[in-house]
C-alpha cells in the first residue's frame, strides 16, 4: 500500500488508522551560523564561507544577512565581494562543523534511534512509535529544536509531516528558526500552488521541461495522466505522479550499505575557469570526506562528474590499491582527473565528486602507497 495515505493498525480487535510521523530537521545557514556563534563579532555581519574575493573559489553557504545581497551558494566569491564589499569572509572549518554536528545527533537520540542523516546539517527523524509530549510529532520537533539551540546556541528549522518528501519540503516553508505541519489530507492543498522547480527531485532541467508542457504548479503536474508522464519523462513518470499526490513510499534509512558517496553541485552561471572548477571541487570533496569520516568510511575509488553547457556528461576516474580518501591527496587528484575532460572547449554546469570502493575505517588496510599519477 502507498504510504502516502495513512495505513491501518489493527488493536484490541479494531481497525484504527495511522500514519507515519517524519521530521526533518534542518540547520539554519549552519556553516556561517558556527562561525557567527565562535567568533561573536561576526553576529549581525553577512559572513561568506568559502574562498576568498581575490581567489578563484566560491561560496559554500553564507548568513541570511549576506543572502539579502544575492549572495548564495556555488557563486563565485569575487562576484559575491562586487555585491557586498563589506562582506567578512572565511574559510571553511569542517572540524569545527562536524563536531557541531554531532552535538546536535546526540539531542536526536534522545528522541529516537530511526534517524537518517543527509548531511552535517539536516537528517530525517522517524518519530512514529515515539510517546513523548504524547505523540507528538510537532510538539517532538519543537523540542528538538529548543534542545539543539540550547546545546549548540545554532538554530533549526523542522518539518513534520507523514513521509519524508512532505517533511522535506515543509522544513523550508519557516524559514529560519521555525516548524510547519503537513497533515494526512493537507498535501494534496498544499502541493497545489508549490511551484514545480521547488519540489525535491525536479532540477532545472526537468523544470524548463516541465514548464514547456504547462507543469508550473502542483496542481498542473496532477493533472497529467501517467501516460503523459511516461512519454515525457520515462523511468521518472511514477515518481512525479506519486508526489503530486504527496505520496512517498521510502522509509527512514538508519543503516545502509553504500556503494558510493558524493555531492555536486548545478551552477546558475557556466563555469569556464579551470581554477574556479578545482576550488568548487574541492569544496565538494571536503564535504564528500567528511560525510565518510562521520560513518567511519574508507574509499578506494574517488571519481569526478562533470556536466558541459551542452548537457552531456562524463566522469573521470582513479583507482588506487590502497585508501584514498585522505584530503591532500584527493586535492592533488582533482585537477589531473578535471584536466582529462574537455573544459577547455566547453563551458561547465555541473560538477561533482563522489567516492566509491567503500570499506568500513576498522578494516586491515594496505599501508603502500602507489603512485597517485599512473595508469
Amino acid at each position: 500500500m502507498k504510504s502516502g495515505s495513512p495505513g491501518f493498525l489493527v488493536k484490541n480487535g479494531r481497525i484504527k488508522k495511522m500514519s507515519r510521523k517524519i521530521i526533518h530537521v534542518d540547520m539554519d545557514a549552519f556553516y556561517a551560523a558556527v562561525e557567527q556563534r565562535d567568533f561573536p563579532e561576526f553576529k549581525g555581519l553577512p559572513v561568506i564561507v568559502g574562498g576568498q574575493p581575490d581567489s578563484r573559489g566560491v561560496v559554500a553557504t553564507c548568513s541570511y544577512e549576506a543572502r539579502k545581497f544575492g549572495i548564495h551558494s556555488a557563486m563565485p566569491c569575487s562576484r559575491a565581494y562586487q555585491l557586498c564589499p563589506q562582506g567578512v569572509f572565511v574559510k571553511p572549518r569542517f572540524s569545527a562543523y562536524k563536531q557541531a554536528s554531532e552535538e546536535i545527533h546526540s539531542v536526536f537520540r534522545e528522541f529516537t534511534n530511526m534517524i537518517e542523516p543527509l548531511s552535517l546539517d539536516e537528517a530525517y527523524l522517524d518519530v512514529s512509535h515515539v510517546d513523548l509530549y504524547e505523540g507528538s510529532a510537532s510538539l517532538m520537533a519543537k523540542e528538538i529544536r529548543r534542545q539543539i539551540f540550547k546545546t549548540t546556541q545554532l538554530s533549526a528549522s523542522a518539518g513534520i509531516s507523514y513521509n519524508k518528501f512532505l517533511a522535506k519540503l515543509a522544513s523550508d516553508v519557516n524559514k529560519p528558526c521555525g516548524q510547519f505541519l503537513i497533515k494526512p489530507g493537507q498535501a494534496e492543498i498544499f502541493l497545489s500552488s508549490f511551484p514545480i522547480g521547488k519540489f525535491y527531485g525536479v532540477g532545472k532541467v526537468t523544470e524548463k521541461k516541465m514548464q514547456l508542457h504547462g507543469i508550473n504548479t502542483g496542481a498542473d503536474l496532477k493533472q497529467k495522466s501517467m501516460q503523459e508522464l511516461l512519454a515525457l519523462f520515462g523511468n521518472s513518470a511514477e515518481y512525479y505522479y506519486d508526489i503530486a499526490r504527496g505520496i512517498d513510499d521510502r522509509e527512514v534509512v538508519t543503516h545502509r550499505i553504500r556503494k558510493s558517496l558524493g555531492a555536486e553541485n548545478t551552477f546558475q552561471k557556466d563555469l569556464d575557469n579551470f581554477d574556479e572548477m578545482v576550488e568548487q571541487l574541492k569544496l565538494l570533496a571536503i564535504e564528500t570526506l567528511d560525510s565518510l569520516s562521520r560513518r567511519d568510511l574508507m574509499a578506494y575509488t574517488i571519481t569526478i562528474k562533470v556536466k558541459y553547457a551542452d548537457f552531456k556528461q562524463v566522469t573521470r576516474s582513479y583507482t588506487s590499491a590502497t585508501v584514498i580518501s585522505v584530503q591532500n591527496v584527493v586535492f592533488e587528484l582533482l585537477p589531473v582527473l578535471l584536466g582529462r575532460t574537455e573544459i577547455k572547449e566547453k563551458k561547465v554546469r555541473l560538477l561533482g565528486v563522489s567516492f566509491s570502493g567503500l570499506i568500513d575505517s576498522s578494516s586491515p588496510v594496505s599501508g603502500e602507497q602507489l603512485s597517485l599519477f599512473g595508469e
